[in-house]
C-alpha cells in the first residue's frame, strides 16, 4: 500500500473521529467560546485553556509526530494557509454571555477573532486536518 494511500486513509479516518467527538461533545460544547490563536508565544492565563495543532490531531484525530521535521511541517502548513496554530477556550463562561442566555456574536463562526463551536466554526477541525496533512507526509525514518 503506498504512502499517499495510507495519509488519505488516515484523513479519512482521522475527519470521522473529528465528526464523532463533535456529535458528541456537541452539547458540553455549546457554551464554550474559543480564540483561534495563530502564534503559540502569547500570554498564558488559567482561565483559558490552550489547544495546540498537535494536541488536537493527537486527541482529536488520533495522529502524533514521530519527529520535530514533521511537527515542523505541520506548523508551516498552517501557516501557510493563514489558520491558526491553535485555539485558546474559554471553558467558565461565553464571553459576551455570562448568564447563559444564548446570546452569540453574529459573527461567531467566520473564522475572525472570537469564536463559538455553537455557532458551527470549523476552524478548529481545519487546523487540525492542515496540520496532520503536512505533518503526514514527513518521513522520519522510524
Amino acid at each position: 500500500m503506498s504512502r499517499s494511500t495510507l495519509v488519505r486513509r488516515g484523513l479519512v479516518a482521522g475527519t470521522a473521529a473529528v465528526a464523532a467527538v463533535a456529535l458528541g461533545a456537541g452539547p458540553a460544547l455549546a457554551h464554550h467560546c474559543f480564540v483561534p490563536m495563530y502564534s503559540l508565544n502569547g500570554p498564558s492565563s488559567p482561565n483559558w485553556f490552550v489547544a495546540t495543532a498537535e494536541l488536537g490531531a493527537a486527541d482529536i484525530g488520533g495522529f502524533t509526530t514521530d519527529c520535530d521535521e514533521a511537527r515542523d511541517a505541520g506548523y508551516a502548513a498552517l501557516r501557510d494557509a493563514e489558520l491558526p496554530v491553535g485555539i485558546k477556550i474559554f471553558g467558565k463562561m461565553t464571553i459576551g454571555d455570562p448568564k447563559g442566555e444564548g446570546r452569540m456574536n453574529p459573527n461567531g463562526a467566520n473564522g475572525k477573532g472570537l469564536e463559538y463551536f455553537e455557532a458551527g466554526s470549523g476552524l478548529p477541525f481545519q487546523m487540525i486536518e492542515t496540520y496532520i496533512a503536512a505533518a503526514s507526509t514527513v518521513d522520519c525514518g522510524l
